[in-house]
């Protein structure tokens, strides 16, 4: 298998962090979600003064939060490039960052459509709403209706750069890190 950089995305509470950490505890190399982070790090410097929506709608300069996140998305992808092990699994792409800065009516700079475009993805893995596993914590805001909008941005952004878009069926995290591992194998 030639190396591969294979993004896990999907709306709030799916299983992708699940999905994740099973593959790093059998021994893949997995990029952690970012914007927990950075969540956490605006709710201590006071830039998010209420919790009641995502960080990227509440944060006093949603551009310079945006960019952080993709600048550290983009930090992920190349370190990929010099530790020399394959497969990489992203918990979220560069393309989430456009996907929920349109569910956000947020405008989008043609730096991040060009940033897309030059840092592909070998595959894409899409986790579609599933209301039995849906929950919320501190740094998850949406609710069930919003995550399913959410999850139609991000397939419909994932599209617009050629992403062939494979959907996950629900089943235990075992079943869905086994149906992931045997898709890159047969592609």
């Amino acid at each position: 298998m030639d190396t591969k950089r294979i993004v896990i995305t999907g709306g709030p509470a799916t299983g992708k962090t699940a999905i994740i950490e099973y593959l790093k505890s059998n021994g893949f190399i997995c990029f952690e979600e970012v914007i927990r982070k950075l969540t956490a790090a605006a709710k201590a410097s006071g830039d998010i003064k209420e919790v009641h929506s995502n960080p990227i709608a509440l944060v006093s300069d949603a551009d310079q939060f945006n960019q952080t996140l993709i600048n550290l998305r983009i930090a992920d992808f190349l370190s990929s490039e010099v530790s020399g092990s394959n497969p990489y699994f992203y918990d979220r792409g560069m393309p989430d960052v456009l996907a929920y800065m349109s569910f956000f009516d947020q405008p989008i700079k043609k730096d991040f459509f060009d940033i897309c475009e030059t840092y592909k993805y070998d595959y894409m893995f899409l986790l579609p709403p599933w209301e039995a596993i849906f929950t919320d914590d501190e740094e998850r805001f949406e609710n069930f209706e919003q995550a399913t909008a959410i999850y139609h941005h991000l397939k419909d952004t994932y599209t617009r750069f050629g992403y062939k878009v494979i959907e996950v069926p629900f089943g235990s995290i075992n079943n869905r890190a086994q149906f992931i591992l045997n898709h890159i194998k047969e592609l």
